[in-house]
């Protein structure tokens, strides 16, 4: 299991770890209101770096995002410059990434590349292996620390950088804004008065290793379920987040667990949600916290920087309190900590749920569970579907087509599947991974997946919904016509696409999306194997899911069996 050997956090509330520590253990907050900003006409509370601190931050030939990973990552591996191998991978954690420069790279979009990106950082650092980029959303930093654990178990790699960052922009704040998501004074986790979420910006690093240290944290246990609910609203039952914890903790003493750290959002449907989901888990009795108070919703960074300051206050013997909690407001039986408490255990459990059905858990702890057991897990596939623009091949088949483009997409919607009406409502990069999917499906025939999380979905690309996000930002880019599309912001994550599937289906097993600086078919099989990991998971559709615009798309998709 993988052993974590180094830690940093970078938020507006300071540069290490242990600034960051002990501004939460004084019950300090980033959060600021704003009554407008430049590109947002309305007021909003939320947690942003300073421009003294964005320009003490700035790294040549790095956007403001890159530098902010960076220096996460440097501080964080100072003491062990051993970690610079072709053994070690980065694993960035991010949902937007560079978005914020969309609108001044009008020539440009390579910029916002997520995948460019983490190679840039990668390369920066001094790494040669290619870097991967977990973006499923508001469970990405967790994601991330799952695949990292899962890369070091399956002996792929020795060392993993996990490293979470976003940024705020108006693109995102604005989002959320449509979405009437945000709280405009300081967000109440768990609280009666709860009225919504506050955003922030950060990145927080953590370096696991094959090799643990004597007193390290190890990652014991974690998984990842879908609800197969809706896009963008939490099951009522907590059913994925239920389910993701119940494997977590598979085989666990409560007597053990310090804390449950909760994503507590601060909305009515995700808090509500958690006290479902951790009440059916059993863990009614164990406290539980939330963070969001301190530093905001820093999406990307929440799973990453989370975990790390919930380990060191355990470290130290302490329960952070949820700030701004005074009256619990959610029906669930959940132990809420409203201000410090002592501890003597010495594991915890973080626990996240996002947009497109995701949901993810892990189980830490300081004792020493001893070395590594390497899993080998290996797939076979039992069809392929090849879609692009103007192909379609199935298991090697060519299919005779009369249109192209996306005139073909709606062709084949009318002519192989016809009785899924929201398909006309999802962006095109859904629409393709839709398609293939279905074909693939009905090439399939039988299986006996639903309502189970036997069969999970992982798909790949490099330039995330970079064709959306161009299309939402013209909704928003004249201040004459301000008009933020909530139903196009949610398909800015490229990740519900797998949330639709999941929905279409009732797959309720791990979904995810990762963006690579190109099509690696390498790397792709390395993390389908790792899911495997999971011995839930019997099946994954999988495979590479890229849409450019309406003359340049390919899916390449298969259904992959495990063997052994």
């Amino acid at each position: 299991m993988a052993a974590i050997i180094g830690d940093n956090i970078i938020s507006p509330m300071g540069f290490t770890t242990e600034e960051n520590f002990q501004a939460v253990r004084l019950g300090k907050t980033a959060l600021r209101h704003f009554d407008s900003a430049d590109g947002i006409p309305f007021p909003f509370t939320t947690s942003l770096f300073t421009k003294e601190q964005i320009d003490g931050l700035k790294e040549e030939n790095l956007t403001r995002f890159e530098s902010l990973a960076y220096h996460s990552i440097m501080s964080a591996i100072t003491s062990h410059p051993e970690i610079i191998s072709e053994r070690t991978v980065l694993v960035l954690s991010s949902t937007k990434g560079n978005v914020g420069v969309l609108q001044d790279t009008e020539n440009d979009k390579n910029i916002i590349n997520l995948g460019e990106a983490a190679r840039k950082i990668s390369d920066k650092i001094g790494l040669s292996q290619s870097p991967i980029v977990v973006s499923n959303a508001c469970i990405s930093g967790v994601s991330a620390i799952i695949l990292a654990t899962r890369l070091i178990d399956a002996d792929k790699t020795d060392n993993v950088i996990v490293c979470g960052v976003d940024e705020q922009s108006p693109f995102i704040i604005s989002g959320f804004e449509s979405l009437k998501a945000l709280s405009e004074s300081e967000c109440r986790p768990f609280d009666i008065e709860r009225l919504g979420l506050n955003l922030g910006e950060a990145a927080a690093t953590l370096v696991l290793s094959k090799h643990p240290q004597k007193g390290c944290w190890q990652i014991i246990g974690g998984a990842i379920r879908n609800d197969g609910f809706h896009i963008s609203s939490p099951s009522p039952k907590g059913e994925g987040a239920y389910q993701s914890l119940c494997k977590t903790i598979e085989g666990t003493s409560f007597d053990d667990i310090a804390v449950v750290n909760a994503h507590g959002t601060a909305t009515m449907y995700n808090d509500q949600m958690e006290s479902k989901a951790i009440s059916r888990a059993g863990l009614s009795e164990v406290p539980a916290n939330a963070l969001k108070g301190y530093f905001g919703h820093t999406m990307g960074a929440a799973g990453v920087l989370e975990t790390i300051l919930t380990m060191h206050s355990v470290e130290d013997g302490i329960i952070f309190g949820t700030r701004n909690f005074e009256e619990l407001g959610v029906s669930g039986k959940v132990n809420i900590t409203s201000s410090l408490q002592q501890t003597n255990r010495s594991s915890f459990i973080k626990m996240i749920s996002g947009f497109g059905g995701g949901n993810a858990s892990i189980l830490v702890s300081l004792k020493d569970k001893g070395g590594l057991e390497t899993r080998n897990t290996q797939f076979e596939i039992s069809h392929r579907v090849v879609l692009t623009q103007d192909s379609l091949v199935i298991d090697g088949v060519s299919a005779k087509l009369e249109f192209s483009g996306d005139k073909l997409l709606t062709a084949l919607y009318k002519e192989r599947i016809g009785d899924y009406p929201k398909f006309y409502k999802m962006d095109s990069l859904s629409k393709l991974g839709f398609i293939a999917s279905e074909i693939l499906l009905q090439a399939e025939k039988e299986n006996d997946f639903e309502n189970t999380p036997s069969r999970g979905i992982a798909f790949f690309n490099s330039h995330a919904s970079l064709n959306t996000d161009i299309a939402y930002l013209e909704t928003i880019k004249d201040k004459g016509n301000y008009f933020p599309s909530p139903s196009l912001f949610v398909y800015t994550l490229p990740n519900i696409v797998t949330g639709e599937l999941a929905i279409r289906h009732h797959l309720l097993g791990e979904t995810a999306f990762y963006i690579l600086p190109n099509k690696d078919w390498n790397r792709i099989t390395d993390i389908i194997e790792c899911m495997f990991c999971d011995e839930q998971i019997d099946s994954v559709i999988g495979g590479w899911v890229e849409y450019i615009n309406s003359t340049s798309f390919e899916a390449n998709i298969f259904i992959a069996n495990k063997t052994n």
